[in-house]
Protein backbone atom coordinates (compact mmCIF):
# COMPACT_ATOMS: atom_id res chain seq x y z
CA UNK A 1 0.00 0.00 0.00
CA UNK A 2 2.97 2.08 1.00
CA UNK A 3 4.22 1.55 -2.41
CA UNK A 4 1.13 2.41 -4.77
CA UNK A 5 0.94 5.39 -2.80
CA UNK A 6 4.91 6.87 -3.27
CA UNK A 7 4.14 5.83 -6.70
CA UNK A 8 1.16 7.95 -6.75
CA UNK A 9 2.52 10.94 -5.07
CA UNK A 10 5.76 10.26 -7.71
CA UNK A 11 3.35 10.12 -11.03
CA UNK A 12 1.71 13.81 -9.17
CA UNK A 13 5.11 15.42 -8.95
CA UNK A 14 5.90 14.23 -12.52
CA UNK A 15 2.72 15.39 -13.72
CA UNK A 16 3.20 18.72 -11.36
CA UNK A 17 6.64 19.56 -12.64
CA UNK A 18 5.47 19.26 -16.64
CA UNK A 19 2.46 20.84 -16.58
CA UNK A 20 4.50 24.15 -14.69
CA UNK A 21 7.24 23.28 -17.34
CA UNK A 22 4.16 23.78 -19.93
CA UNK A 23 2.69 26.76 -18.47
CA UNK A 24 5.95 28.83 -17.76
CA UNK A 25 6.83 28.34 -21.49
CA UNK A 26 3.31 29.10 -22.41
CA UNK A 27 3.55 32.20 -20.56
CA UNK A 28 6.64 33.66 -21.84
CA UNK A 29 6.21 37.15 -23.24
CA UNK A 30 6.26 37.39 -26.72
CA UNK A 31 8.66 40.30 -25.96
CA UNK A 32 11.59 37.33 -26.72
CA UNK A 33 11.34 36.86 -30.36
CA UNK A 34 14.13 37.23 -31.92
CA UNK A 35 15.01 39.73 -35.13
CA UNK A 36 15.09 36.38 -37.13
CA UNK A 37 11.63 35.04 -36.21
CA UNK A 38 9.89 38.50 -36.81
CA UNK A 39 11.62 38.26 -40.35
CA UNK A 40 10.75 34.90 -41.02
CA UNK A 41 7.29 35.48 -39.66
CA UNK A 42 6.60 38.89 -41.59
CA UNK A 43 9.07 39.14 -44.80
CA UNK A 44 7.03 38.92 -47.65
CA UNK A 45 3.78 39.98 -46.33
CA UNK A 46 2.39 42.82 -49.00
CA UNK A 47 0.75 45.94 -46.93
CA UNK A 48 -2.56 47.12 -47.94
CA UNK A 49 -3.11 50.14 -45.70
CA UNK A 50 -0.88 53.34 -45.21
CA UNK A 51 -1.61 56.32 -42.55
CA UNK A 52 -1.85 57.60 -39.00
CA UNK A 53 -4.79 54.87 -38.81
CA UNK A 54 -4.81 51.89 -40.03
CA UNK A 55 -6.16 48.49 -38.04
CA UNK A 56 -4.84 47.53 -35.08
CA UNK A 57 -3.83 51.20 -34.10
CA UNK A 58 -5.40 52.76 -31.25
CA UNK A 59 -6.67 56.36 -30.83
CA UNK A 60 -9.06 56.58 -27.84
CA UNK A 61 -9.16 55.84 -24.17
CA UNK A 62 -11.86 53.24 -23.22
CA UNK A 63 -13.26 55.14 -20.94
CA UNK A 64 -16.90 56.71 -20.50
CA UNK A 65 -14.98 59.21 -18.26
CA UNK A 66 -14.67 62.40 -18.83
CA UNK A 67 -10.64 62.35 -19.05
CA UNK A 68 -7.93 63.27 -21.72
CA UNK A 69 -4.56 62.16 -22.53
CA UNK A 70 -2.08 64.45 -22.91
CA UNK A 71 1.06 63.12 -25.11
CA UNK A 72 3.84 64.72 -26.02
CA UNK A 73 6.04 64.00 -28.98
CA UNK A 74 10.24 64.34 -28.67
CA UNK A 75 11.41 63.31 -32.29
CA UNK A 76 14.50 63.83 -32.01
CA UNK A 77 17.50 65.14 -35.06
CA UNK A 78 18.74 68.23 -36.40
CA UNK A 79 15.69 70.09 -35.85
CA UNK A 80 14.08 68.24 -33.05
CA UNK A 81 16.37 67.14 -30.64
CA UNK A 82 15.60 70.25 -28.12
CA UNK A 83 13.41 70.58 -24.74
CA UNK A 84 10.61 71.94 -23.94
CA UNK A 85 11.50 72.85 -20.10
CA UNK A 86 8.45 75.14 -19.82
CA UNK A 87 6.22 72.60 -20.77
CA UNK A 88 7.61 70.20 -18.44
CA UNK A 89 7.40 72.17 -15.26
CA UNK A 90 4.03 73.48 -15.99
CA UNK A 91 2.78 70.07 -16.22
CA UNK A 92 4.84 69.18 -12.66
CA UNK A 93 3.50 72.43 -11.00
CA UNK A 94 -0.29 71.61 -12.39
CA UNK A 95 0.25 67.60 -11.25
CA UNK A 96 -0.79 66.80 -14.94
CA UNK A 97 0.26 63.06 -15.77
CA UNK A 98 1.40 62.61 -19.60
CA UNK A 99 2.80 60.10 -21.67
CA UNK A 100 6.03 60.95 -23.28
CA UNK A 101 6.83 59.02 -26.90
CA UNK A 102 10.38 59.12 -26.78
CA UNK A 103 12.98 58.80 -30.33
CA UNK A 104 16.44 57.45 -29.40
CA UNK A 105 17.59 60.69 -31.45
CA UNK A 106 15.98 62.59 -28.81
CA UNK A 107 17.30 60.40 -26.26
CA UNK A 108 20.68 59.97 -27.62
CA UNK A 109 20.55 63.98 -27.51
CA UNK A 110 19.41 64.47 -24.26
CA UNK A 111 20.47 60.99 -21.84
CA UNK A 112 20.38 63.01 -18.55
CA UNK A 113 17.11 64.66 -19.16
CA UNK A 114 15.50 61.19 -19.89
CA UNK A 115 16.85 59.88 -16.33
CA UNK A 116 15.15 62.68 -14.78
CA UNK A 117 11.85 62.38 -16.69
CA UNK A 118 11.60 58.82 -15.91
CA UNK A 119 12.00 59.13 -12.10
CA UNK A 120 8.99 61.31 -12.24
CA UNK A 121 5.92 59.39 -11.24
CA UNK A 122 3.69 61.89 -13.60
CA UNK A 123 5.34 60.58 -16.69
CA UNK A 124 5.59 57.48 -18.66
CA UNK A 125 8.30 57.40 -21.14
CA UNK A 126 7.04 54.83 -24.60
CA UNK A 127 8.52 54.29 -27.59
CA UNK A 128 8.58 56.60 -30.73
CA UNK A 129 10.91 55.10 -32.92
CA UNK A 130 15.17 54.09 -32.87
CA UNK A 131 15.42 56.95 -35.53
CA UNK A 132 11.71 58.48 -36.11
CA UNK A 133 11.11 56.90 -39.10
CA UNK A 134 7.57 56.00 -40.64
CA UNK A 135 6.74 52.47 -40.13
CA UNK A 136 6.74 50.58 -43.26
CA UNK A 137 7.46 46.64 -44.22
CA UNK A 138 8.36 47.83 -47.63
CA UNK A 139 9.78 51.37 -47.31
CA UNK A 140 7.51 53.91 -48.23
CA UNK A 141 7.76 57.67 -47.32
CA UNK A 142 6.01 60.17 -45.61
CA UNK A 143 6.21 63.86 -45.48
CA UNK A 144 9.44 63.50 -47.02
CA UNK A 145 10.75 61.13 -44.92
CA UNK A 146 11.69 57.47 -46.01
CA UNK A 147 10.27 54.94 -44.18
CA UNK A 148 11.77 51.52 -42.52
CA UNK A 149 13.14 49.74 -45.70
CA UNK A 150 11.96 46.22 -44.87
CA UNK A 151 11.02 43.74 -41.18
CA UNK A 152 14.47 43.81 -40.36
CA UNK A 153 14.30 47.42 -40.14
CA UNK A 154 11.17 47.74 -38.44
CA UNK A 155 12.10 45.71 -36.21
CA UNK A 156 15.28 47.53 -34.85
CA UNK A 157 13.00 50.56 -34.71
CA UNK A 158 10.85 49.13 -32.02
CA UNK A 159 12.78 47.04 -30.16
CA UNK A 160 16.45 48.80 -30.45
CA UNK A 161 14.66 51.86 -29.00
CA UNK A 162 12.67 49.90 -26.54
CA UNK A 163 15.59 47.98 -25.23
CA UNK A 164 17.46 51.61 -24.99
CA UNK A 165 14.31 53.02 -23.00
CA UNK A 166 14.85 49.81 -20.76
CA UNK A 167 18.37 50.25 -19.98
CA UNK A 168 17.93 54.18 -18.59
CA UNK A 169 14.86 53.92 -17.39
CA UNK A 170 14.41 50.20 -15.65
CA UNK A 171 10.57 50.16 -17.76
CA UNK A 172 10.26 48.38 -20.70
CA UNK A 173 7.74 50.51 -22.64
CA UNK A 174 4.28 49.51 -23.24
CA UNK A 175 2.94 51.13 -26.62
CA UNK A 176 5.09 52.61 -29.81
CA UNK A 177 4.03 55.18 -31.63
CA UNK A 178 6.04 55.51 -35.42
CA UNK A 179 7.88 58.26 -36.45
CA UNK A 180 5.48 60.64 -38.36
CA UNK A 181 2.43 58.99 -37.00
CA UNK A 182 2.51 56.49 -40.25
CA UNK A 183 2.65 53.23 -40.50
CA UNK A 184 1.08 50.19 -42.57
CA UNK A 185 -0.92 47.24 -40.89
CA UNK A 186 2.02 44.58 -41.34
CA UNK A 187 4.04 46.68 -38.63
CA UNK A 188 1.09 47.14 -36.53
CA UNK A 189 1.00 43.19 -36.51
CA UNK A 190 5.06 43.13 -35.87
CA UNK A 191 4.29 45.44 -33.04
CA UNK A 192 1.96 43.57 -31.49
CA UNK A 193 4.00 40.15 -31.74
CA UNK A 194 7.11 42.14 -29.89
CA UNK A 195 4.15 43.12 -26.83
CA UNK A 196 3.92 46.69 -28.24
CA UNK A 197 0.02 48.58 -28.34
CA UNK A 198 0.63 50.96 -31.34
CA UNK A 199 -1.13 54.30 -29.44
CA UNK A 200 -1.34 57.20 -32.03
CA UNK A 201 -4.10 60.05 -31.56
CA UNK A 202 -7.73 61.40 -31.98
CA UNK A 203 -7.04 65.01 -31.65
CA UNK A 204 -3.76 66.73 -33.28
CA UNK A 205 -3.29 69.06 -30.57
CA UNK A 206 -0.48 71.05 -32.26
CA UNK A 207 0.24 70.02 -35.68
CA UNK A 208 3.38 69.13 -35.22
CA UNK A 209 4.44 72.07 -33.06
CA UNK A 210 2.98 74.36 -35.80
CA UNK A 211 -0.05 75.47 -34.66
CA UNK A 212 -0.28 79.12 -32.94
CA UNK A 213 -1.31 79.19 -29.14
CA UNK A 214 -5.16 79.99 -30.13
CA UNK A 215 -5.22 76.81 -31.99
CA UNK A 216 -3.82 74.71 -29.39
CA UNK A 217 -6.39 76.28 -27.42
CA UNK A 218 -8.85 75.13 -29.19
CA UNK A 219 -7.83 72.30 -30.26
CA UNK A 220 -8.28 71.05 -26.56
CA UNK A 221 -11.41 73.09 -26.18
CA UNK A 222 -12.59 71.01 -29.09
CA UNK A 223 -11.60 67.40 -27.92
CA UNK A 224 -14.34 64.58 -26.79
CA UNK A 225 -13.88 62.98 -23.47
CA UNK A 226 -11.24 59.98 -23.24
CA UNK A 227 -9.23 61.80 -26.60
CA UNK A 228 -5.37 60.74 -27.06
CA UNK A 229 -3.94 64.25 -27.48
CA UNK A 230 -0.97 64.62 -29.88
CA UNK A 231 1.51 67.31 -28.89
CA UNK A 232 5.24 68.25 -29.20
CA UNK A 233 7.70 68.59 -26.38
CA UNK A 234 10.86 69.12 -28.57
CA UNK A 235 10.12 72.50 -29.91
CA UNK A 236 10.51 75.17 -26.64
CA UNK A 237 10.67 77.82 -29.33
CA UNK A 238 6.56 76.92 -30.43
CA UNK A 239 3.58 78.12 -28.95
CA UNK A 240 2.11 74.98 -27.97
CA UNK A 241 3.28 75.28 -23.98
CA UNK A 242 1.33 78.80 -24.07
CA UNK A 243 -1.81 76.75 -25.72
CA UNK A 244 -1.65 74.02 -23.02
CA UNK A 245 -0.89 76.67 -19.78
CA UNK A 246 -3.77 78.65 -21.14
CA UNK A 247 -6.25 75.68 -21.69
CA UNK A 248 -5.47 73.11 -18.58
CA UNK A 249 -6.77 75.62 -16.25
CA UNK A 250 -10.35 76.27 -18.01
CA UNK A 251 -10.26 71.95 -18.84
CA UNK A 252 -10.37 71.53 -15.46
CA UNK A 253 -13.06 74.20 -14.53
CA UNK A 254 -15.27 72.24 -17.31
CA UNK A 255 -14.92 69.10 -15.19
CA UNK A 256 -12.10 67.56 -16.98
CA UNK A 257 -9.37 65.42 -15.76
CA UNK A 258 -5.95 64.32 -17.15
CA UNK A 259 -4.63 60.19 -17.05
CA UNK A 260 -1.92 58.36 -18.44
CA UNK A 261 -2.29 56.44 -21.60
CA UNK A 262 -1.98 53.26 -18.94
CA UNK A 263 -4.64 54.61 -16.95
CA UNK A 264 -7.05 52.70 -19.55
CA UNK A 265 -7.77 50.30 -21.92
CA UNK A 266 -7.50 51.70 -25.77
CA UNK A 267 -9.82 51.29 -28.44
Amino acid sequence: MNKYRTQLIFKFLIFVLLFSSWTLESAQPQETRTREQIIAKFSGRVPREWGEVVQGVKTKLNTDQKVFALTFDACGGPQGSDYDGKLIQYLENAKIPATLFLSGRWMNANPELLRALSRNPLFEIENHGLNHKPCSATGRSTYGIRGTKNVGEVFDEMQLNALRIQSITGRTPKYYRPGTAYSDEVCVEIAHALGYEVVNFSVRGDAGATYSKKQVKEALFNSAPASIILMHMNQPESQTTEGVIEAIPELRKRGFGFVKVSDFGLK
